[in-house]
């Protein structure tokens, strides 16, 4: 069912809307950090074909309580808004309940409801939306469902102007109910239902994993767009896998046998990071994160083209921290080396106690064999520790490996 609304209302998106970004100025965020931060928001707008037309930004110490935006700026907003036909306005943060009705009330003329010509949207809702977008399995998409109808129960006051009203008719005599309560029960036993369905893709889950245990299991994580998925097609052969240079282009983990100088190994592809990534989505995505979890390795994946490639490595670091995976062995791999000037193609980054660093190409291949032996290294020892009288990847695989993925041997 969630499927099928999920491609109602994107069936139904216009071919584009026309959006201005908003962004404070901070003393933790400077001026040159602001716009890098508002590029990486502009390129989230485009996957949901959001044409993005202009940039505002304010020096602040703090979001003004009421419309996050000072008044002055506020109006200037506004009045660009009015004059240029914009549909929405995206935030770099997340808004609060009231400051998301003060806003509507400023952008559409003292009213606020869900037909508003000029919608408010903060970061959180536009990952949501792209998260409902991406989602392929049904598990994923009762993830995303459950991310957002806890994202809209504290809104619900600020968002449906109907609300206040009492319902009537058979049944409803009396002090009758307001709408509001009705919708918030609705979301609860929604919420509820969820989580109870959820629940069983998890135990599932579980068997699933439970049936691994005697395996190797290497996860691929890092930033999102940073190579992760055109690494897996590569180490894994495997050209159904989704490699675009798109932010989330890959939202169900997915998991492939790979057998590396005769050794096996299960090597998964994980949901990309990203910059305040909604609490809600990591809550709700624990199942599919669990997989970086129980992994064995992790290879760490970063963009070694970008001016904030240390940044993003501290953002997946502090990831992986809060799902409880922050001292599993790990190998940092910096990825498009081959978009680097001439000359830098070995950065000096720090690493962790337990992580070695290796810089390569998924697009050209420089570097990959390398990779791949380091790879075989590392999943080697491992793998000798579970069958110390293994002899060749045709002597035993059969008795722990699952039966509806694929193998590939490099």
């Amino acid at each position: 069912m969630q499927k099928k609304h999920n491609r109602e209302l994107h069936e139904t998106r216009p071919a584009y809307e026309n959006a201005v970004l908003v962004a404070l100025i901070t003393d933790k965020q400077d001026d040159e950090k602001t716009k890098v931060y508002l590029d990486e928001l502009a390129f989230l707008a485009s996957t949901l074909q959001i044409k993005v037309i202009k940039h505002f930004t304010q020096r602040l110490p703090r979001p003004e309580t009421r419309t996050f935006l000072g008044k002055g700026k506020l109006q200037e907003v506004v009045d660009y808004a009015k004059h240029n036909e914009i549909d929405v306005i995206i935030f770099d943060d997340d808004l609060t309940p009231s400051q998301v009705r003060n806003l509507e009330l400023a952008f559409n003329d003292g009213e606020a409801t869900e037909n508003a010509s000029c919608k408010i949207v903060d970061r959180s809702l536009l990952i949501l939306d792209i998260f409902a977008i991406r989602a392929k399995t049904a598990q994923a998409h009762l993830q995303v469902e459950l991310a957002q109808y806890q994202y809209l129960y504290p809104r619900l006051t600020n968002m449906w102007s109907h609300l206040s009203k009492q319902k009537g008719g058979i049944g409803m005599r009396g002090p009758g109910e307001k709408e509001l309560e009705t919708d918030r029960r609705i979301i609860k036993d929604k919420i509820a239902l969820l989580k109870e369905r959820l629940e069983k893709f998890e135990q599932q889950a579980q068997t699933r994993r439970k049936t691994r245990e005697q395996t190797v299991r290497v996860a691929l994580v890092g930033y999102t767009n940073v190579g992760k998925s055109t690494i897996m097609r590569f180490l894994s052969k495997s050209e159904d896998i989704l490699a675009e240079n798109k932010l989330f282009a890959t939202v169900d983990s997915t998991v492939r046998k790979v057998v590396l100088q005769g050794i096996p190994f299960l090597l998964t592809d994980t949901v990309g990071f990203i910059r305040k990534l909604p609490t809600l989505l990591i809550e709700s995505f624990k199942s599919t994160l669990n997989e970086i979890v129980e992994a064995d390795i992790l290879l760490h994946i970063a963009d070694a083209s970008t001016p904030y490639c240390e940044e993003q490595i501290q953002i997946v670091r502090k990831t992986l921290d809060d799902i409880g995976a922050k001292d599993k062995p790990t190998f940092l791999v910096l990825n498009k080396i081959d978009l680097l000037p001439e000359g830098e193609k070995h950065l000096p980054f720090a690493t962790k106690d337990n992580e070695e660093i290796i810089n390569i190409s998924a697009e050209t291949k420089e570097n990959t064999e390398l990779l791949k032996e380091k790879i075989a290294e590392i999943v080697t020892e491992k793998f000798y520790k579970i069958f110390p009288n293994y002899q060749n990847a045709t002597n035993g695989w059969e008795n722990f490996v699952f039966e509806d993925d694929e193998e590939t041997e490099i």
